[in-house]
């Protein structure tokens, strides 16, 4: 078994934002969740056996979950290439403007920027090197790829020197990688894209339904760190992390989420960001637009009637004189309000972003 080498790791069941981020590298349909405290550490793990040809590793990573106000852990897996000739650009977390930024990854026919965080098993920071297509089949580095040789015969050996062991699973901010995408990442954040195919969608969904993966009970140390399969949470093939990749000590009030988890009133909100469609189907990515500014739109009127319903609440406070306790208590009030807004609206461009993906898997040339 090859180990994980650490360099410094919704998606969609998470608060799902579309931007551009100012500290990393632009890239078309990105996600973005804000939240208010860094992700843990990544665990060390090994990397199960690959299941067979033509599949692709995708590094665990760390997600957010809303709902619960907690990171949770999605399993490393190998997962099969929607198209010959494509490989996965690992998803990464980012700081900028206080808080830490959530980047989805994608397919395409070149690695793009990942925050230059060390996944370990080909994905060092820069690029890939556990493998590469050779026309029709993608052969594989077992220098760092766990590959049965007896199964899978297109192999290669190419050692891979200078890796610096860190555990640190996002880019920037206080602790973080201190990296900026190379041009050849950014022409690769320009290239035709494919979102998570269904094999992965429903990884997520299992790792997010799953109490054991949440920080808050692994303390960094998920037992289910990777997968020979996307969902098999059980067996023998599954790989439990060896260890924490550091110690894992989030604040006590875990606000901060979706950039306005400590937002008292909507006015507090982060702006609508759209998100640009790059679905390669013009219909689609026109349809999602229409869809899209109709729900901007609706969820407008929506904080704006809620931030006139605070706001004469506060006037009736004043009016009445009302002590600091009645106040703390209607601005505690005020505040569940904006975040159970926040959740819903959240909630709705997470369903908008699923039903105008590409097409699970896409097609295989």
């Amino acid at each position: 078994m090859h180990k994980i080498f650490s360099l410094r790791t919704v998606l969609f069941a998470l608060i799902v934002l579309a931007m551009s981020m100012a500290t990393a590298t632009t890239s078309l349909a990105q996600i973005r969740i804000s939240v208010g405290f860094g992700p843990p550490a990544l665990p060390v793990y090994e990397q199960p056996l690959c299941p067979g040809d033509g599949y692709i590793w995708t590094p665990g990573y760390w997600a957010w979950d809303a709902d619960i106000n907690d990171y949770y852990w999605v399993p490393g897996t190998w997962i099969l290439a929607p198209e010959v000739g494509y490989l996965w650009t690992p998803p990464y977390w980012g700081w900028a403007n206080g808080s830490w930024l959530f980047y989805d990854g994608y397919w395409g026919p070149h690695v793009g920027f990942y925050g230059g965080i060390n996944y370990g098993f080909g994905y060092f920071g820069y690029g890939f090197v556990g493998g590469r297509w050779d026309h029709d089949h993608f052969f594989y580095n077992r220098a760092v790829m766990n590959v049965n040789v007896e199964n899978i015969h297109n192999v290669y050996d190419e050692r891979i020197n200078n890796i610096t062991v860190n555990h640190v699973s996002y880019n920037g901010g206080p602790g973080g990688i201190d990296v900026r995408p190379r041009p050849e990442e950014e022409a690769a954040a320009r290239d035709r894209h494919v979102g998570a195919v269904a094999a992965q969608t429903q990884h997520w969904q299992a790792a997010r339904g799953n109490p054991e993966l949440r920080a808050s009970a692994n303390h960094g140390k998920p037992s289910v760190a990777a997968t020979a399969r996307p969902g098999e949470f059980n067996g023998r093939e599954v790989a439990p992390a060896r260890e924490a990749g550091g110690a894992y000590n989030p604040p006590a009030n875990r606000g901060g989420v979706g950039g306005g988890g400590n937002a008292v009133h909507p006015k507090e909100l982060p702006a609508f960001e759209k998100t640009t469609p790059n679905t390669g189907d013009p219909n689609r990515d026109r349809k999602f637009q229409q869809q899209q500014d109709k729900m901007a739109a609706k969820q407008d009127q929506e904080r704006q009637k809620l931030q006139q319903q605070q706001e004469k609440e506060h006037q009736q406070l004043a009016k009445q004189n009302a002590d600091e306790g009645r106040k703390q208590q209607t601005e505690q009030r005020h505040q569940q309000q904006t975040q159970q807004l926040q959740q819903k609206h959240t909630q709705q461009r997470q369903q908008l972003q699923q039903k105008y993906s590409p097409p699970a898997g896409g097609k295989r040339k």
